[in-house]
């Protein structure tokens, strides 16, 4: 097992963007819609829904944006600002891998082989 860090972008007690956040608003992107994001990494489209409501209420304006459903409507589409939020969000996870790698490495060599329950 190998052990990694993860980037949090926190507003007070929520966060605004992390990675599974980054991973949908990519998802949303891709599929044009909440639940074809939600059904391409395995989540509800409650859950989903939920998580983009929270990034859209973290920030300045909407990341992503709904359209109403019915006969050809529905959809969903990042916004430009999403867009640059993802960037953004992107480039600091590659800054905050290269800075922390090599003690990473190190850090590795300090943990147990096996992986642990988290919930214990």
């Amino acid at each position: 097992m190998t052990a990694s860090a993860r980037l949090r972008v926190l507003l007070g007690e929520a966060t605004a963007i992390g990675p599974g956040k980054a991973d949908l608003l990519d998802a949303v992107a891709r599929t044009g819609s909440i639940s074809g994001a939600a059904r391409s990494m395995g989540m509800s489209y409650r859950r989903a829904w939920l998580l983009i409501d929270t990034m859209n209420k973290c920030f300045r304006a909407p990341l992503v944006e709904t359209n109403a459903g019915g006969k050809g409507g529905g959809g969903a589409q990042v916004t430009d600002l999403g867009h640059d939020v993802l960037a953004r969000y992107r480039a600091m996870e590659h800054k905050a891998r290269t800075a922390v790698g090599a003690d990473l490495d190190a850090f590795q060599a300090l943990l147990a082989d096996d992986s642990l329950d988290d919930t214990r």
